[in-house]
């Protein structure tokens, strides 16, 4: 593995951390130099919503297409290559079709992407069309189109990209490596934005195999929360009709369920849900508290945070740990993924005349 301060060039995940990945020399590497995302130290956002915790945030809205989607794809679409796959396909809430086009467009592989028609993210759709993939707005919502994909690449030669797919959990667990890399050790606790569920599962196998590894002393517990509107895992059933501001969670029947509901368990964590209003609070309070801007799904891990900090939640692991408990939360994509709903909570510019008394008036002095 190369180190994150070897002061190396980095090369992206495969490169960088290949004795932990099922590949070989005869695996295509796909890349765009994806991971090495910076772990931000939040003392500020921490002090609004949890003075009794360490706060930092894994931005992993500095990948190459700005989400997390990256770290999987470099690892399935190497694979697809690597068996001559000639057409891939993913249903996508938005982040997963902007990953798979553009990491298919590298491999010379043909990108087939399902969406729900008129509730996607612009940034997203941008991203895939741009790309090149072959984009399907389907008349039906996420789910609908997992199943789809599920049906066409049981039985024709198409590669599933979408996290049912394996690979693309060990390029996400690659996560963990670099939370722990960074640090030194393992945070106390890992919060998470749940949707599909495949990240919060991919987190814990990669921190999982870093203690195999006596590479950290111990675990976190892992705390996923999911957004009021479609919390399957809360509500312990599926959602039919998910709804939610934040379209990356937007889902129903998570194809990883019983997995993240492992992760929970064998952690000691929680999953739980926070409203729509909650998140876009913390979707504003954080970036204006740590300058780190995600998309709304980002802020659900972190209005949990608040949450139960006023539950005593934090204020009772420091006192049983001795010291503020390290918190590590995935800011999973960049906020300019969904730039609609951020211009839309945080209102109009003020229109002042271009004259410097104008200007000193607007700010108060």
């Amino acid at each position: 593995m190369t180190s994150l301060s070897s002061g190396m060039m980095w090369r992206g995940l495969i490169e960088s951390y290949r004795a932990h990945l099922p590949v070989s020399e005869q695996t295509p590497v796909i890349s765009l130099c994806e991971g090495n995302t910076p772990l931000v130290y939040a003392p500020r956002l921490a002090a609004h919503f949890a003075p009794d915790c360490e706060l930092y945030l894994k931005f992993e809205g500095a990948n190459p297409t700005g989400s997390f989607k990256d770290r999987g794809m470099t690892m399935a679409v190497s694979k697809a290559a690597e068996d001559g796959a000639k057409v891939a396909i993913c249903a996508s809430t938005g982040n997963t079709s902007a990953a798979a086009a553009a990491y298919c467009a590298v491999a010379g592989i043909r990108c087939v992407v399902l969406i729900p028609n008129n509730n996607i993210a612009l940034g997203k759709l941008a991203q895939a069309m741009v790309s090149g993939a072959t984009v399907l707005a389907i008349e039906g919502n996420f789910d609908d189109g997992l199943r789809i994909v599920k049906d066409l690449t049981a039985n024709y030669p198409i590669a599933m990209l979408n996290s049912l797919n394996p690979y693309r959990l060990e390029g996400q667990k690659t996560g963990a490596f670099e939370v722990c890399d960074f640090l030194g050790f393992a945070p106390d606790f890992h919060f998470i934005p749940v949707g599909n569920a495949g990240n919060i599962t991919a987190y814990w196998k990669g921190y999982r195999e870093y203690h195999e590894l006596g590479k950290i002393e111990t675990l976190p517990k892992m705390c996923g929360f999911q957004a009021a509107g479609a919390a399957p895992l809360v509500l312990g059933h599926g959602v039919d009709a998910p709804e939610t501001v934040a379209t990356a969670i937007r889902i129903g029947h998570p194809a990883r369920a019983e997995e993240a509901l492992r992760a929970r368990d064998e952690s000691g964590g929680l999953i739980d849900s926070v409203t729509d209003e909650e998140i876009l609070l913390a979707q504003r309070e954080t970036a204006a508290l740590s300058g780190i801007f995600g998309e709304p799904a980002c802020a659900a891990p972190l209005a949990g945070i608040k949450k139960l900090n006023a539950q005593g939640y934090f204020a009772q692991a420091r006192q049983e740990l001795g010291r503020k408990p390290v918190v590590v939360s995935v800011v999973t994509g960049h906020g300019l993924k969904d730039p609609n709903t951020a211009i839309r909570i945080s209102g109009s510019p003020t229109v002042v005349p271009a004259k410097n008394e104008s200007v000193l008036k607007a700010i108060g002095f």
